[in-house]
């Protein structure tokens, strides 16, 4: 890849002293003297000394919330979008959103907005794999595939992507049968939910591959990692004619995608008349790997009235104690959970967040990014504590995360999945604990049908005894939601991906795929 000249290098300081809307460029968390435009960073994934590419500034939205309550969701995505991508032409940004924003998604409004007691729900699992992860997903191949072109790269773009369960089947539908493309899913054996499992090994398309590593999501993102930073492999890669990039939350054409929801959530609240102009709500997010509060915390910088960034975790709560103590140790017992997607000890976009508060000091996150590779642990300075008042952290038990399933179906008649339901719960023990009255949105993050044996035995315990489509069809009756397409597709659906591989031979098995 080609970086960008001192001539640029000038422009980035004076975009950063000026805050104005010129090109904006993207640098590493782990080296602050080279920049790249959005599309590089978009076609690389990972920076070449590992770490994630961050915008200079982030930007400031152009418009007002008067202006974007009326506004359709691709509308909104523009005018969020072209802050971030600003080597993008008008043209090209509009053809991706409303490539990729359409009839995939079962709703016109493509993120609705639901009051549930006295929370908000963001539903963002409308899309063809019925998870958020199909907010950046459905975008980002058409995101990828406009970047090869402005950069004249020649080579297939091999997509390599670590998953909890949704980012795989999201990336295998958004990438199947993209020419130029090939797509290299991994997924933990036993990891992830049974549905989670058929809508990867089922999917179609020439280009894509499935394997399942026998570990955890934490062996297959440090594997896939490591693959990025191999430089050998890179060039037997590059004399075959392909080169790596990324769908995991990594990419930062993963990232800027998502930080739309947020924006427009506000926005509707505002135009449903549910808050005031300029009134603070509060933000609840399960994650694991940190990309979807990220998110939310670029939202909250670009201008919108983001009080409290709420970050809910299951019992693998790493991210919890992080918040609580300044120390970040990923030495604990794994834990699987009825919330597979957030059973992750090594939360990668977090360092994204390290980066800012060190105060963009390169050298000091690849200091406490190297003593979490060798030691597992670091600990941030006070000072950089005192940067996260921003942010707090919550966890909910197995036990709890069921309870508030089942007790709010029970007052409410809402059924929410297991993620959802961690958030719910943590927004609640907040509240109650902190006695913040200000109105809050929770990031709805799955269907219930993507779990539907923990939604449906937390509704009642008997519902066990059947089994996966059984319960399908009985949630279908609980709840009144229609069943997804993504659901009825894999009743039957063929098995086509049973690669198994170790966590140690992900390399030999990618060499393999790729015919090297």
């Amino acid at each position: 890849m080609i970086y960008l000249q001192k001539k640029k290098q000038k422009k980035v300081l004076k975009y950063e002293k000026e805050g104005k809307a010129m090109n904006l460029l993207y640098k590493s968390t782990r080296n602050a003297d080279k920049t790249v435009t959005a599309s590089e960073a978009i076609l690389k994934g990972l920076a070449d000394d590992g770490g994630l590419f961050v915008p200079v500034a982030v930007p400031k939205l152009d418009v007002t919330m008067d202006e974007l309550k009326s506004m359709s969701y691709q509308e909104t995505a523009y005018e969020v979008m072209k802050k971030f991508l600003t080597d993008f032409t008008e043209e090209e940004l509009k053809h991706c959103i409303n490539s990729a924003y359409d009839s995939k998604f079962d709703t016109e409004v493509i993120a609705p907005l639901v009051k549930v007691g006295d929370t908000y729900h963001l539903e963002l699992f409308h899309g063809a794999t019925i998870a958020f992860k199909d907010m950046a997903l459905s975008i980002l191949p058409h995101l990828m595939i406009t970047s090869a072109r402005k950069n004249q790269v020649k080579n297939d773009i091999v997509i390599l992507t670590a998953t909890s369960g949704d980012t795989g089947k999201a990336a295998l539908a958004g990438f199947a049968d993209v020419p130029g493309t090939k797509i290299i899913v991994f997924y933990p054996k036993g990891g992830v939910s049974r549905v989670q499992e058929l809508q990867m090994v089922t999917q179609k398309g020439e280009n894509t591959s499935v394997v399942a590593i026998h570990g955890n999501f934490d062996h297959a993102q440090s594997g896939v990692k490591a693959l990025f930073e191999d430089k050998e492999l890179e060039k037997e890669l590059a004399a075959k004619g392909y080169q790596f990039s990324s769908a995991n939350s990594i990419n930062i054409g993963r990232l800027v995608p998502q930080v739309v929801y947020y924006v427009y959530a506000y926005a509707k609240l505002l135009e449903n008349e549910e808050i005031q102009a300029g009134e603070e709500i509060n933000v609840t997010v399960p994650t694991g790997n940190f990309g979807n509060i990220l998110a939310a915390y670029y939202a909250k910088q670009m201008g919108v009235p983001i009080a409290k960034l709420i970050c809910a975790s299951n019992e693998n709560k790493v991210l919890f104690d992080f918040f609580q103590t300044g120390v970040y140790n990923r030495n604990r017992e794994f834990v699987l959970t009825s919330s597979p997607s957030m059973d992750i000890l090594i939360s990668s976009n977090l360092e994204r967040l390290i980066y800012t508060i060190a105060g963009q000091d390169a050298e000091k996150d690849t200091e406490l990014m190297n003593e979490l590779k060798e030691k597992g642990v670091y600990e941030i300075t006070p000072e950089m504590k005192e940067k996260l008042a921003d942010f707090r952290g919550g966890y909910a038990t197995e036990a709890e995360t069921a309870e508030m399933i089942h007790d709010t179906y029970k007052k409410t008649g809402y059924v929410m999945d297991t993620h959802t339901a961690v958030a719910a719960y943590v927004c609640k023990k907040y509240r109650e604990e902190s006695k913040d009255t200000k109105k809050c949105l929770v990031a709805s993050t799955a269907s219930p049908y993507k779990f539907a044996r923990s939604v449906m035995t937390a509704i009642d315990p008997a519902y066990d005894a059947m089994d996966e489509f059984q319960l399908i069809d009985e949630l279908h009756k609980v709840s009144g939601f229609p069943i997804p397409n993504a659901i009825e597709e894999i009743r039957d659906a063929e098995i086509r991906h049973t690669t198994e591989c170790d966590a140690d031979k992900m390399k030999e098995t990618v060499k393999k795929i790729l015919g090297v």
